[in-house]
C-alpha cells in the first residue's frame, strides 16, 4: 500500500502534472513538510486542494522544490574552459553549432552561451533551445530583465554591449534574445531532440534520484551527435561516464565517442 507521500505524488502528478518521483524522497518530503507547517496545514489532501485553489501557493510550491537559483557567468572557470577549449573543439567540425541549455530557470544560463558565443564565435551560426518544467520561470527568462546584482561575475564589456541599465535592473538585448528559443519540457517524462553539439545541465540533477540521473545522463548521450558534448555543474560527476560511452574531456565536460 502507498503511504500517504507516495499517494501525494500520484495526486500531484495526476491534477497538477508535476511528477517529482524521480527526486530524493528525503530532501523533497522535507521541503513540502517545510511548506505545510509554515501553513498550518495538517495534511498533503488539503495542501493540494488549497494549491488548486491559490496560484500563488501553488507557484511558491514549485519555485520551492524546483530550486530556480542560477546567475551570469556561473562558475567563471568552467565558462572559460568552453570558449578556450570546448567551442573551439565543436567548430572546427562544423560551423552551426546545435545547442539544448536543459533545465534553464530564469535563463542566464542560455543568455550567457548566447553572449560568449555572438562576442568570440561571431561568424558561427547557433540554435540554442532553453527549456525548463516551470512556466513562470519561462515567463520571467523571456522578459530577460535581472537585477543588477545578477551579471556581477560577467565580463564588463558584455554587460556594456548586451544590456541595458534601468534603474537597479539590467535587461537582455533584443539580439541576444533572439538567439534563444524557450519552451516547456519535463526531463524525466518527456522525449529528447537529437543530434545537439552541446547540452548544458548544470546544477539540476542534483536532487535526483541515482536511477533518474543515470538515466538521464544515457539519454543526453543519444540525444548528442558523435563528438558532442555535455557540459555538467560543479557538484554532478557522472560516475559511470565511461560505461555510458564519455571520455572527459575537462572537469565537467563530457564528450560523445568518437
Amino acid at each position: 500500500m502507498p503511504d500517504a507521500y507516495e499517494t501525494f505524488l500520484e495526486d500531484l502528478r495526476r491534477r497538477k502534472g508535476l511528477d517529482l518521483t524521480g527526486y530524493k524522497r528525503p530532501q523533497m518530503e522535507r521541503r513540502i513538510n517545510s511548506l505545510m507547517r509554515s501553513l498550518k496545514i495538517a495534511n498533503y489532501h488539503d495542501y493540494l486542494d488549497l494549491m488548486e485553489k491559490e496560484i500563488q501557493h501553488w507557484r511558491k510550491f514549485v519555485d520551492t522544490l524546483t530550486i530556480n537559483v542560477s546567475e551570469f557567468y556561473r562558475n567563471p572557470t568552467q565558462w572559460n574552459v568552453l570558449e578556450t577549449k570546448i567551442l573551439p573543439g565543436l567548430i572546427e567540425n562544423s560551423h552551426s553549432l546545435k545547442i539544448w541549455s536543459a533545465g534553464c530557470s530564469t535563463g542566464e544560463e542560455p543568455y550567457t552561451l548566447a553572449m560568449v558565443i555572438m562576442n568570440h564565435f561571431p561568424n558561427v551560426y547557433f540554435s540554442l533551445f532553453a527549456s525548463d518544467v516551470d512556466d513562470e520561470v519561462l515567463n520571467k527568462a523571456k522578459a530577460g530583465v535581472y537585477g543588477d546584482k545578477a551579471v556581477a561575475n560577467l565580463p564588463k564589456s558584455y554587460v556594456t554591449k548586451y544590456f541595458t541599465q534601468e534603474g537597479n535592473n539590467v535587461t537582455v538585448s533584443d539580439e541576444v534574445k533572439r538567439k534563444v528559443k524557450f519552451g516547456k519540457h519535463n526531463l524525466l517524462r518527456e522525449g529528447f531532440d537529437f543530434n545537439y553539439d552541446l547540452i548544458l545541465c548544470r546544477n539540476v540533477v542534483i536532487y535526483f534520484t541515482e536511477e533518474s540521473k543515470a538515466e538521464l545522463y544515457r539519454k543526453f548521450y543519444a540525444a548528442l551527435k558523435l563528438g558532442g558534448v555535455l557540459f555538467t555543474g560543479s557538484t554532478e560527476q557522472i560516475f559511470q561516464a565511461r560505461e555510458i560511452g564519455y571520455s572527459l574531456v575537462a572537469s565537467f565536460f563530457y564528450k560523445k565517442g568518437e
